[in-house]
């Protein structure tokens, strides 16, 4: 099993890499739970390989599946990408999967957050909460086992001191009650490695996350963070994008640096159809998947790799918008689309379903 450290990561010189630095790889889950994905998850899944796929042109992915969903994951996917059989409980490898750590020597280590299915949106969860440490034990990483629930979509860094995050997701009750804003604070520097973190409000709207960070907002580089805007003034995402930017317009980051705000299109909004939609009934722990439901789509969701990045193509009235505002952005990267409303429907979007893994050696 790979070694449970009792130290903590800042104190031993680790932190949490940007996601544009460069990538050993990219793991996946691939998507099956039947009151999440409809129609057997057979569009999902083609939606997951489409992703997989675009990814693999780059780096190495990692993609695990169950050993129900094994053969078929394997037959979907390219021969690059790995499969690996682990047992999940949905599809969110950014969430309940392992944020890697790296030193000055290029050592890997890994972070395994506490998990609880974003404030027990769906039960049971008990294997999602076992799938970073899957992952360290597959990478031979050390693994910090962190006091905190928390999901990877919640939090962007820099890469030099600075994390991005949301009070609506982070000070929730329901995933860390007993702990105050500065306690949790704390944990964001001792586990990730950085200095300052930086809080806007409420996330994206509708979104079931309780307002993770990555629908909102990204950091594009140290002192530059894309938002999602608004224009519509009678659209509720309208006052929560203004504060995020008038907050924004605020802040320095851990290096003193005020910072650029670019803005990104708002996509819709967008509706699930009644062919969308899943009977679930009203059981407790259950999701809900209700025709005329507004989707938390959001073009912050992208994921930057090694030369790339991969967005989510969402609205024909806005995709070729964002994508000019992304190749502006990165015009040392590719910038490929892949059509993610099948994706959108669980609930998430292409940041979501990928975590990254950065160059690093084990140790």
């Amino acid at each position: 099993m790979s070694e449970t450290l009792a130290t903590l990561p800042a104190a031993d010189g680790f932190r949490m890499p940007a996601e544009w630095e460069p990538h050993a790889g990219t793991w996946m889950i691939w998507p099956e739970r039947p009151d999440n994905w409809r129609a057997d998850a057979e569009p999902a899944q083609d939606a997951f390989a489409a992703v997989a796929s675009a990814i693999a042109r780059f780096e190495p992915v990692t993609m695990l599946a169950s050993p129900r969903q094994w053969r078929h994951a394997r037959a979907a996917l390219p021969p690059a990408v790995r499969v690996v059989e682990a047992t999940s409980d949905d599809s969110w490898c950014r969430d309940c999967g392992a944020t890697f750590l790296t030193d000055a020597r290029g050592r890997l280590r890994g972070v395994d957050w506490g998990f609880n299915a974003w404030g027990g949106l769906y039960s049971p969860s008990d294997q999602d909460e076992l799938i970073a440490a899957k992952m360290l034990e597959i990478e031979r990483a050390p693994r910090y086992d962190a006091p905190l629930i928390l999901e990877g979509g919640s939090i962007h860094v820099d890469g030099e001191g600075t994390v991005l995050t949301t009070e609506e997701c982070l000070l929730n009750p329901n995933r860390n009650p007993g702990l105050s804003r500065e306690e949790i604070e704390q944990h964001l520097k001792d586990y990730l490695g950085v200095t300052k973190v930086l809080w806007l409000g409420a996330g994206l709207v509708d979104d079931e996350t309780s307002g993770h960070i990555d629908n909102l907002a990204c950091f594009i580089r140290p002192g530059v963070v894309a938002l999602t805007g608004c224009d519509d003034p009678l659209d509720p995402q309208y006052p929560i994008s203004k504060d995020a930017h008038e907050r924004l317009s605020r802040m320095t980051d851990a290096r003193g640096r005020a910072l650029e705000v670019v803005t990104l299109p708002l996509p819709g909004p967008l509706f699930r159809s009644g062919a969308e939609a899943l009977d679930l009934g009203t059981e407790p722990g259950t999701m809900s998947r209700r025709p005329g439901e507004r989707l938390g789509a959001s073009y912050a969701n992208f994921y930057l790799g090694n030369g790339f990045v991969l967005m989510p193509l969402l609205d024909p009235a806005q995709d070729e918008a964002a994508r000019a505002i992304l190749s502006r952005l990165f015009p040392e990267r590719e910038v490929v689309g892949v059509p993610t409303h099948e994706i959108i429907l669980g609930g998430g979007n292409i940041h979501c379903i990928t975590q990254q893994q950065p160059l690093g050696t084990p140790g």
